[in-house]
């Protein structure tokens, strides 16, 4: 049985929580990706940044990108999977959380990002589906 170790994009790239929001979009531009992970200084994961939390929570709201800080977009309630926990459970977990992306800790340490790309390259089409399904239903 695959583990999420085996599903997820290695090496995520943080965003600090200290950084504005305006350096996050360059950043999100630069690596072409639609989400970040947020850590703190003390390296431990925050939340996770998306490009529609900047358009939402920032641009339409009518705040200065680079006066915001990440920090304040930050979620209280993080979403993870540990990077031994089974495929099954990343697919629940996506699915129970209506979430596209979710962040893999090992320990207190993130090693990696499951995205739903990740998911359809790696499970067979029936669990994909059913993930792309429950996802998109509630969105």
């Amino acid at each position: 049985m695959k583990k999420a170790r085996d599903l997820m994009t290695p090496d995520a790239t943080c965003v600090r929580s200290s950084e504005t929001v305006l350096d996050a979009a360059r950043r999100m531009a630069e690596l072409d990706v639609g989400a970040l992970p947020i850590c703190g200084p003390d390296e431990r994961l925050q939340g996770m940044l998306t490009d529609r939390d900047i358009v939402l929570k920032v641009v339409a709201a009518g705040k200065d990108p680079a006066q915001c800080t990440v920090a304040e977009l930050a979620q209280h309630e993080i979403v993870t999977v540990a990077a031994d926990d089974s495929a099954d459970t990343v697919l629940h977990v996506m699915s129970e959380h209506q979430i596209r992306r979710v962040p893999v800790i090992d320990g207190h340490v993130l090693v990696g990002i499951i995205a739903q790309a990740d998911v359809a390259r790696e499970l067979p089409e029936r669990q994909v589906g059913d993930l792309v399904g429950s996802v998109s239903s509630h969105s």
